[in-house]
């Protein structure tokens, strides 16, 4: 059975500048709604602010409007001082080149955030454009606790969905709590949405011993497919969203959701097995999200330094480690982290970034970095 996926335009193809590339993007999109899928993903903060003029020149100008559906967010922590809501959104459409958004969310609704949101009125805010015709279905993406989400859901029921990060090894994780998220989500009989259910492409770049694992069950399927049917095989999930870079991924996705089936029980108890081994690795579960980057006043790559970080405890010091970890810190050490705890504040993940870049100083040390 089809299901519905989205091409989220977080991690889109990009050359030597960083810029993403809109021929190769094109390229993607073309083959995404060929193959009968129109659903799209994008924010302002969004590859430094370059994907909603993506969707512009790579989408709205090439299809004509009844063709794709858009979904867009309001990053209340991305709002300008001395600006208001209403610039902001009407910013997203111009750049966007949309008369209207089909789906528009608040961004990384949790705790922290919760208070300013309530305090602004911003629930209200996307209700009004969901009210005045200039968005389709109102809702929110939310990386908080399932208490908090159950205080939403009962006092705004008019909200059309929510977007919950659910992927198999966030499911029973105490920080994230994937699974009492989406049995919350579930009580009230929202639609669900399913953002980084390959956990921004860490779930399909296993160490060799988890590769195995799931080959031995199912050699002929990917790595990543184990985990989008986890995911999209849960009952009420309505989009599952995807970010894909290349090629290899767009057809991956494409041919598991286009015809779609769910995980059946003996590849469940592989999972079981294969959380079980990744439970023995301290790996740090970072998406690469970036939003930590922005916030920290060294500019460290902090994604890139915890990949470096997770290689080494998988792999040791291979040539090819140590010299990703140089390539990292060309402008600053792991130990010239000041602490400040800025990163931590913003990251959806609530990993604690001045400890794990601790450890990885500490490695370097160790292998005479």
């Amino acid at each position: 059975m089809k299901k519905e996926l989205a091409l989220g335009m977080m991690r889109l193809p990009t050359d030597a500048d960083k810029k993403i590339d809109y021929i190769q993007t094109c390229g993607l999109i073309d083959y995404f709604m060929e193959h009968g899928f129109r659903r799209f993903d994008t924010a302002e903060v969004y590859h430094g602010t370059q994907s909603e003029a993506a969707v512009r020149e790579c989408i709205v100008k090439r299809y004509p409007r009844e063709a794709f559906e858009i979904a867009d967010k309001l990053s209340s922590w991305r709002i300008p001082e001395g600006e208001t809501a209403e610039q902001f959104f009407n910013k997203q459409l111009q750049v966007s080149g949309l008369e209207y958004i089909d789906r528009y969310l608040l961004h990384s609704v949790e705790e922290r955030l919760y208070p300013d949101i309530i305090e602004k009125r911003y629930f209200d805010f996307i209700f009004e454009k969901k009210a005045q015709g200039l968005v389709r279905e109102a809702g929110f993406s939310f990386h908080g606790q399932p208490e908090l989400l159950d205080k939403i859901l009962a006092e705004y029921p008019e909200v059309d969905f929510v977007q919950l990060q659910i992927n198999y090894i966030d499911w029973n994780n105490p920080a994230v709590r994937s699974r009492e998220c989406y049995e919350t989500a579930r009580k009230y009989g929202k639609k669900i949405l399913i953002m980084e259910p390959v956990k921004g492409g860490l779930l399909a770049d296993l160490p060799a011993e988890g590769v195995r694992i799931l080959k031995e069950a199912a050699p002929e399927r990917s790595v990543a497919s184990w985990a989008i049917r986890f995911a999209a095989g849960l009952d009420g999930v309505d989009t599952l969203l995807s970010g894909m870079s290349n090629m290899e991924q767009m057809q991956d996705n494409v041919a598991i959701m286009k015809d779609f089936e769910p995980l059946n029980e003996a590849e469940l108890k592989t999972l079981e097995q294969l959380r079980a081994f990744l439970n023995k690795e301290p790996m740090v579960w970072c998406t690469g999200c970036g939003y930590c980057l922005a916030e920290c006043s060294l500019k460290l790559p902090i994604p890139g330094l915890i990949r470096v970080l997770n290689n080494a405890r998988i792999f040791g010091a291979l040539p090819q480690i140590r010299n990703g970890y140089k390539a990292h810190t060309a402008q600053h050490a792991a130990d010239d982290c000041v602490r400040c705890g800025r990163c931590v504040k913003v990251c959806p993940q609530h990993l604690d970034i001045p400890a794990h870049l601790a450890s990885l100083a500490k490695w370097a040390k160790e292998n005479s970095l």
